[in-house]
């Protein structure tokens, strides 16, 4: 289980490009020329990007995590973009739409998949205060909901400090790490549906892009602070125990971007802990038995 009162959400991981991929990319990039030519002819025009932000990808970025950071769907950038595939690269300029935020600016419909929390984040406003605007006494939404959105212009907002990210982590983590990761993953979530096992790690990365946390997955995993093991099984030496197969893979896929969590922090067994600044947390995700939180 997880403890201690920490920051906020992280910002970005990165996709690797495989042979496959490169070959993809060319082809895209030669796609790319020759739309910007048809667009100086006057004779091709990108749909539904008028008035959108403009973002100049950096190294390390995916469009995974792009859509992520502004609020966006994966969809309507690659819509937007006359992208076919994911891969992107540093220099690229990647048109925003605000489509998704429909036309009314001050309200925001709630999709499949929406926290309250990350709601907040897309529009730069607190979860407390899209709370008291509509008369929330929890966080608890659901798809269809339409939220009245305090104080925000509706245009798309790059979080760039707290943002969460399921694009990829960010280098290659070593066989070490891996394995590392897989045997927490294990000894926190062997009962766990596989969900739950991806959702595990993804805290574990999310907790690498947060400024309150350590900056590798060895430091996060052993962390002790104030007296206590962040993770139980490091205290019990449940840790040492061999990763299981299915956990192996849950750790690769939260490597590669899987989040079933949606950005969580923290997580703890909703019928076993009644900590009182744990349940006072946000709620990200409930998958199984676990309790997922910011």
């Amino acid at each position: 289980m997880t403890g201690g009162d920490r920051g906020r959400v992280p910002s970005t991981r990165t996709l690797q490009l495989t042979p496959e991929a490169k070959e993809g990319f060319l082809l895209h990039f030669v796609c790319r020329i020759l739309s910007g030519f048809l667009l100086l002819l006057g004779v091709y025009a990108v749909p539904a990007v008028a008035d959108a932000a403009i973002h100049n990808v950096s190294p390390g970025e995916s469009l995974y995590s792009i859509s992520v950071d502004y609020g966006v769907s994966l969809d309507s950038l690659k819509e937007a973009n006359g992208i076919q595939d994911s891969f992107i690269f540093p220099g690229q300029q990647i048109y925003i739409p605000e489509s998704d935020y429909g036309s009314d600016s001050s309200n925001y419909s709630v999709t499949e998949g929406d926290s309250l929390y990350l709601i907040a984040q897309r529009y730069g406003v607190s979860y407390q205060d899209i709370m008291l605007a509509n008369g929330l006494s929890d966080t608890t939404i659901c798809a269809g909901m339409v939220l009245a959105i305090p104080g925000s212009s509706g245009a798309p907002v790059r979080n760039t400090a707290s943002g969460v990210s399921r694009g990829g982590y960010f280098q290659r983590p070593s066989s070490a790490e891996v394995d590392l990761l897989a045997r927490l993953i294990t000894a926190e979530a062997d009962g766990e549906s596989y969900a739950g096992k991806v959702a595990v790690g993804a805290v574990v990365l999310n907790r690498l892009y947060s400024s309150e946390f350590p900056k590798t997955i060895e430091d996060i995993i052993y962390q002790y602070d104030n007296g206590t093991y962040q993770f139980e099984p490091v205290m019990n030496g449940w840790i040492d125990k061999p990763a299981s197969y299915q956990s192996i893979q849950a750790a690769k896929d939260a490597l590669n971007g899987e989040d079933p969590s949606n950005g969580a922090l923290y997580f703890f067994a909703g019928s076993k802990v009644s900590n009182s600044w744990l349940w006072s947390r946000p709620v990200s995700a409930v998958i199984g038995d676990v309790v997922f939180t910011y």
